[in-house]
C-alpha cells in the first residue's frame, strides 16, 4: 500500500478503525471523545445502541459526567439507523439531505460558538457494509468528505473486521480517510490508495 496526499476536500482528521468487538472500539472512541472535551470540543456519535451503551460505559469509567455532557449538548447520541432513514433515498444517500442532517447536529452540538470542532464518531458505514450496501458506506464517506468543505469536525467511523473481508475492500475503504487507527488507539498519519 502506498501514501498518497489527502484531498483538499477530505477534512484534516477522518480516520477509520476496523475493530474486532465493541469494548476495545468503545475504549478508542473514548479517548477520541474525551481529548474533545478537555478541549471544549463537543462530540457527536451516531451509532449502534449496542455500542452506545458500551461507550457511555468507558465514558463514565472515566469520570465523565454523561448526563451533563447531554443535557449541554456537549455529547449528542444518535442512533445509526435513524439518522440513516433521514437521507437515504431509494437505498441511496441522498447529498443534499445529508448535509441538511448533519448540518443540523453539528450546529445542536456547536449552539453558536465560533471556532467549534465538534469530534463526530460514525457508525452508519458499518451498518450499511453489514447489510451489502457497500456502495451506499463509500458514498457517505465521500459526502463526509465534502462537508468538510463547509464545516470543521474531526471524524472516527467504525467498521467491523467480520463485515469487511477483502483486501481490496479495506483498500477502497481506507482511501476515503486520513487516518487508520490501531487497536492502542494511535493513528497513522496517511492514508492508503
Amino acid at each position: 500500500m502506498k501514501q498518497t496526499a489527502r484531498s483538499a476536500s477530505t477534512p484534516e482528521y477522518h480516520a477509520v478503525r476496523f475493530y474486532e468487538n465493541e469494548r476495545s472500539l468503545a475504549r478508542i472512541v473514548a479517548t477520541f471523545l474525551s481529548d474533545g472535551f478537555m478541549s471544549e470540543s463537543p462530540g457527536i456519535v451516531v451509532a449502534t445502541p449496542v455500542f452506545r451503551g458500551a461507550l457511555l460505559r468507558e465514558l463514565i469509567a472515566r469520570s465523565l459526567d454523561v448526563v451533563q455532557l447531554q443535557r449541554s449538548n456537549d455529547l449528542l447520541l444518535l442512533d445509526a439507523k435513524d439518522t440513516l432513514s433521514a437521507f437515504i433515498v431509494n437505498g441511496e444517500p441522498d447529498a443534499g439531505k445529508f448535509n441538511d442532517s448533519m448540518c443540523e447536529v453539528i450546529a445542536r452540538a456547536c449552539r453558536g460558538r465560533e471556532d467549534c470542532t465538534v469530534r463526530i464518531f460514525g457508525q452508519m458505514v458499518d451498518v450499511l457494509w453489514s447489510t451489502g450496501k457497500q456502495d451506499a458506506a463509500i458514498r457517505i464517506e465521500m459526502l463526509w468528505n465534502q462537508l468538510a468543505k463547509t464545516e470543521t469536525f474531526s471524524l472516527l467511523c467504525g467498521y467491523a473486521m467480520g463485515h469487511v473481508v477483502k483486501e481490496a475492500s479495506r483498500d477502497a475503504i481506507c482511501s476515503h480517510h486520513t487516518h487508520v487507527v490501531s487497536a492502542d488507539g494511535y493513528a497513522a498519519d496517511f492514508v492508503f490508495g
